[in-house]
């Protein structure tokens, strides 16, 4: 798709909390320091160690956050959509890249070059305060993730998953949501999933269709969420 007009870009800033304080000058001449990129499905956004380009805004598709053990195994630690911005730890952070991006779909992102985004916001204290409690919300994301991972069946954290994406009472699945994609979010492998499904919906929990998951008993779920071991 053609490239987006830049004022779009600076629109799209103004909605973002930690650029919401900024005038629309400032902006502009961010958004004129920005790099277009597009990316076809399976595509590598950035990498784990490399050095840290910049803050990225995803315009359009979806992408996966994730770490990757020494024999392959892949660890999802959060996924995201349009309208996201992501890489904080890179712009802020004397580090390299976390951890890797991928694409799920065909993805368009504005990279933000990380000394012109440092400039912007180290001239707001108001902004660099909301970019704190940005960064505050994800560690404790992340620990509430070490937590699941650590003391939790993966039956109790894919019913707690369930009821955080459910919209109503149901969990619809992308094109991109496989099997594989929501054991490795979930800190497992496929055959596990499978059998952790197979359980809840022969409880009487949930109903598993191919493109969504239909939530039965929302108290039931939130049950085995709280007390499956």
């Amino acid at each position: 798709m053609p490239r987006p007009d830049r004022s779009e870009l600076v629109e799209h800033l103004q909605a973002i909390p930690i650029f919401a304080n900024l005038g629309w000058d400032t902006l502009k001449a961010l958004a004129e320091t920005a790099h277009w990129r597009e990316y076809t499905p399976g595509a590598v956004v950035f990498l784990e160690e490399e050095p840290a380009q910049g803050l990225y805004y995803l315009h359009h598709g979806w992408l996966k956050i994730v770490k990757f053990s020494a024999d392959g195994r892949e660890q999802i630690l959060q996924f995201l959509g349009p309208g996201e911005i992501f890489n904080y730890l890179g712009v802020f952070a004397a580090t390299a890249n976390p951890a890797t991006a991928i694409t799920l779909e065909a993805a368009g992102v504005w990279l933000l070059p990380r000394s012109d985004v440092r400039r912007v916001l180290t001239a707001s204290p108001d902004a660099l305060l909301l970019v704190v409690e940005g960064m505050a919300q994800r560690i404790a994301t992340l620990v509430q993730m070490v937590a699941d991972l650590s003391l939790h069946s993966v039956e109790a954290r894919l019913a707690r998953r369930l009821l955080e994406n459910a919209e109503g009472a149901v969990v619809y699945r992308r094109r991109w949501s496989t099997q594989a994609e929501m054991a490795a979010h979930l800190g497992t492998v496929p055959d596990v999933l499978n059998r952790a499904l197979r359980s809840l919906a022969e409880a009487g929990l949930i109903q598993v269709e191919r493109q969504q998951i239909t939530i039965l008993d929302r108290e039931g779920l939130a049950g085995k969420a709280l007390l499956a071991g």
